[in-house]
């Protein structure tokens, strides 16, 4: 999700003012309260969430979502099995993650489609982009592929 940034430098103002008085406050609090201070600002302050730090921790992360589909038997994870056979799983993985990170749909498709060309996703195909056929191909692969990460990372 990307943030929407304010242009107007009065809202920009004000906003920086309202987090200097939080800060303010907070200061203030601690000051006046000492190590207290965080019973104001924590519900659980005394509970065993230190204990049970990790232990809700039961989804799969980011990293091991990935993995699992690109290990698995689905058309797509196979096929890009295929095309990056010269490059590790996490090595794929952080390719994808460059792929990901891009802000448009279409800026994606492409840096997916090169990677799958056996470029790298910054520096463009290693094959002759002349060949019209397979660069549908691996521009289908590539939409394909982007489809079945946005479906898992939801």
């Amino acid at each position: 999700m990307v943030n929407e940034i304010s242009n107007d430098p009065q809202q920009r103002l004000e906003k920086f003012r309202q987090h200097i008085e939080e800060a303010r406050k907070l200061q203030d609090d601690i000051l006046k309260y000492g190590l207290d201070a965080a019973y104001l600002y924590s519900d659980d302050v005394d509970g065993d969430w230190l204990e049970r730090w990790g232990e809700d921790d039961d989804e799969p992360g980011y990293v091991e979502l990935l993995t699992n589909f690109l290990e698995s038997d689905d058309s797509v994870a196979v096929k890009v099995r295929q095309q990056l056979q010269h490059k590790s799983i996490p090595e794929i993985i952080d390719e994808l993650e460059l792929c990901l990170s891009k802000l448009t749909e279409e800026d994606r498709i492409f840096a997916m489609k090169n990677l799958l060309v056996g470029g790298v996703t910054n520096s463009g195909s290693n094959r002759d982009s002349g060949d019209k056929v397979d660069e549908i191909e691996f521009l289908d692969l590539a939409e394909s592929l982007l489809e079945k990460l946005t479906e898992i990372l939801r």
